[in-house]
């Protein structure tokens, strides 16, 4: 017996069973047929009516008419029929042919009965001659497709096994429960009974049982099929692979459901495993995109899960849920239950990935498993620099060491850079693209997460050392902030400091002086210099008057930049991190819990901070603990504020040569940020005027300073330029 060529030849093999017991049927019927066939199905002639009160209850009179010769003719037909299609589905099957009406059978356990039930509904999608076919048998010409009467009619012998076959048509059902077929209403009759509904084969079916393995289109933009495995490696340890590998490979060969959930940030390697795990078991991966699923307006929650389950089985493939934890509040409970329930019936393993760890109840039958996935360290992240540098063939100079220093990225964020920094080599020079390390600054600066800009303003470094004028000694303590960041990927991984320090990891810093004395600059500075972002949190965003409302801001801050490799400048910092206070009230105590949850963010946090003040002893001492560099700004004094004089100007502002700035430095006490606003100002009058920068301009917009901050000019100031006060503008 030789096997079926294809599995579209097996399934017209099958539907010449449904063929004979059609031909059976309409024998039947056309024997017993008492109508004028020029008004055939629009009206019942009397005679008909009795043929009716005489027929047995549940079946036609066709359906029970005998007929020794016909019946004996056909029977005998279909079991020669279907003993060679068993033959030859058996030897397609030893030959490695896949029969896909066969599988499909196999997938949902489907009866004879109901696999008899399903090529009835199919008949129509490959012929429409059916559709005639179902028409006369139905005594109806609208009646195209077969109804659940006609259905138990041609396949069941008596009565008895009619009855009994109306369990298939329940939702519960294999054919409906797993969306095989669905039932449908008569138009002309929208309270119908059972019998009178129509059966149609979902479209998804049709598609597969013809070779057609496109996704449902109902399903398609939330779920993405996977049939190759990524060429990055996931970060994580051997034994962790072997794991996963033998839980899969058992869930697989038991035929039992297992839950793998992937706990870890973006770009661990989550999805990366999992894919290149199915793909060496032989199969595929359905990625479902869970936040897009579950804001779906046109789909049912427990319709897309019905669908996927029934997509998996189809496609081969292993279900891997994305962003699980949106799914873990308690508002969110019970569509959880329904996404476990439905997962359960697959009888595989699952993966989910979410940002935290979760524990199910003991009443969830189905094993879940919770594997951590770790940012890699610092030796990792080196090896991963260069192999993603090396796979575009790269022949840049990349120092790799102060990359994986300064970046703490993951897996997925280093390929991404890389990628991007391409882009930006490209769009630099698109005749020779050669990467250079300022590119892949800029690509990983790029990486940084965006959901952090809605929670704080970003700020682009634009300030170079030489912008800024401050004591010798508070220089070096900037430029050695700068040095523990570039270099503490060495000391706290290559050196083994990581194993020494439970918490405390990050870097917080405080720059403590008077407003304008250079601090925003220095943290405008520093981010440039190691091509961090820097975020300087808006307080007025921040903080609630609402209980427990200032936590939450700040938790989605934290958790944001940890992603990010951003570099967190709260200003004015006093206004956040002050002095716990005695309770008296409600108030005091959750203003000092807010306390105690910012101090234990900031331990736990990895990254960099920076905490501005104006009034150092407003801080709490807990923080000023806690600070691993104070530096302080001083006012500056006469030859500070002379070198800033001298630098404010841009090299190409017009000034007159005989600029006294010996004499503003000596005679006003002002700040850098004061004296930036003074020549600022006097720019715009030069331009009015038409004119250089002249000592008037200087002193008139002194003046204007001064007003500003409440300050009153002292008589005598301004007398070396008694002169230049004349003519400068009238005061207001």
């Amino acid at each position: 017996m030789t096997q079926y060529a294809t599995s579209l030849d097996h399934i017209f093999a099958e539907l010449e069973c449904v063929d004979l017991l059609i031909h059976l049927a309409v024998e039947r019927a056309r024997c017993l047929d008492l109508r004028d066939e020029e008004f055939h199905g629009f009206y019942i002639p009397e005679e008909e009516v009795d043929v009716l009160l005489a027929s047995p209850v549940g079946l036609p009179e066709w359906a029970t008419e005998s007929h020794p010769l016909l019946d004996e003719e056909i029977n005998t037909a279909l079991t020669q029929l279907r003993s060679s299609i068993a033959q030859r589905t058996e030897e397609s099957h030893r030959q490695g042919e896949t029969l896909r009406l066969h599988r499909l059978c196999r997938l949902y356990q489907l009866s004879p009965l109901e696999v008899d039930i399903l090529l009835l509904c199919l008949a129509p999608e490959l012929d429409l001659r059916y559709e005639r076919l179902y028409g006369y048998l139905h005594d109806d010409i609208t009646r195209k497709r077969p109804s659940v009467d006609l259905a138990l009619n041609l396949l069941s012998p008596t009565i008895a096994a009619k009855v009994m076959g109306r369990r298939h048509f329940v939702p519960s059902a294999p054919l409906f429960r797993h969306s095989l077929l669905r039932l449908v209403d008569d138009p002309t009759q929208p309270q119908a009974p059972l019998l009178r509904r129509f059966l149609v084969v979902e479209p998804r079916i049709v598609d597969y049982l013809l070779d057609g393995d496109e996704t449902d289109p109902r399903l398609a933009p939330y779920v993405h099929l996977r049939e190759s495995a990524q060429t990055q490696a996931a970060p994580i340890d051997e034994d962790t692979q072997q794991s996963l590998w033998k839980l899969s490979q058992r869930s697989l060969e038991r035929a039992e459901a297992l839950f793998l959930c992937m706990q870890g940030t973006y770009g661990v390697g989550r999805r990366a495993t999992a894919q290149a795990l199915t793909a060496a078991l032989g199969l595929k991966l359905l990625v479902v995109d869970g936040e897009t699923l579950l804001d779906a307006q046109n789909l049912p929650f427990d319709l897309a899960l019905r669908l996927l389950t029934r997509e998996a089985r189809l496609q081969n493939a292993l279900i891997y849920w994305d962003s699980f934890g949106l799914l873990l509040t308690d508002e969110r409970r019970a569509w959880r239950d329904l996404l476990l329930d439905e997962l359960a019936t697959l009888p595989q393993p699952t993966f989910f990935a979410a940002d935290k760890a979760w524990a199910p109840t003991a009443d969830l039958a189905v094993p879940f498993i919770t594997v951590p996935f770790r940012r890699p360290d610092y030796p990792q992240r080196v090896r991963l620099w260069s192999q993603f540098l090396s796979c575009g063939n790269d022949t840049t100079d990349a120092d790799v060491a102060e990359l994986a220093g300064r970046f703490r990225f993951s897996t997925g964020q280093i390929h991404d850079a890389v990628a991007t920094a391409h882009n930006v080599a490209q769009w630099r020079d698109p005749d020779t693209p050669q990467l250079t390390m300022d590119d892949l600054r800029r690509g990983c600066r790029l990486q940084s997460n965006p959901k952090l800009a809605e929670l704080a303003a970003k700020i682009e470094p634009h300030y170079t050392w030489d912008d800024i004028v401050l004591p010798a000694d508070r220089m070096a303590q900037l430029r050695e902030i700068v040095h523990h960041v570039t270099y503490r990927g060495l000391v706290y991984d290559t050196w083994g400091f990581d194993g020494k320090l439970a918490m405390g990891k990050g870097l917080n810093v405080l720059f403590a002086g008077p407003s304008g004395t250079g601090k925003t600059m220095a943290a405008d500075i520093m981010a440039g210099e190691l091509s961090l972002d820097l975020y300087k949190i808006d307080l007025a965003s921040v903080v609630s008057k609402y209980i427990g409302e200032t936590e939450k801001n700040l938790a989605r801050i934290f958790a944001e930049a940890e992603t990010s490799n951003a570099i967190l400048f709260f200003d004015e910092a006093d206004a956040l991190f002050g002095k716990r206070s005695e309770v008296r009230d409600s108030h005091d105590r959750y203003a000092n819990i807010e306390i105690s949850y910012l101090l234990q963010r900031m331990e736990t946090y990895k990254g960099m901070t920076i905490l501005a003040t104006n009034l150092q002893k407003n801080l709490d001492e807990a923080f000023a603990r806690r600070m691993h560099f104070t530096v302080e700004f001083p006012f500056p004094g006469e030859a500070n504020r002379r070198r800033i004089w001298a630098q404010i100007w841009p090299d190409a502002m017009p000034r007159s040569p005989v600029l006294d700035l010996d004499f503003m430095a000596q005679h006003f006490d002002l700040t850098g940020g004061a004296i930036r606003n003074i020549a600022l100002s006097a720019a715009f009058l030069a331009a009015d005027d038409g004119d250089t920068v002249q000592m008037r301009h200087l002193l008139h917009a002194t003046q204007r300073e001064y007003q500003k901050m409440g300050k009153v000019v002292i008589d005598g100031e301004f007398d070396a330029y008694i002169h230049e006060v004349h003519h400068a503008r009238p005061t207001v």
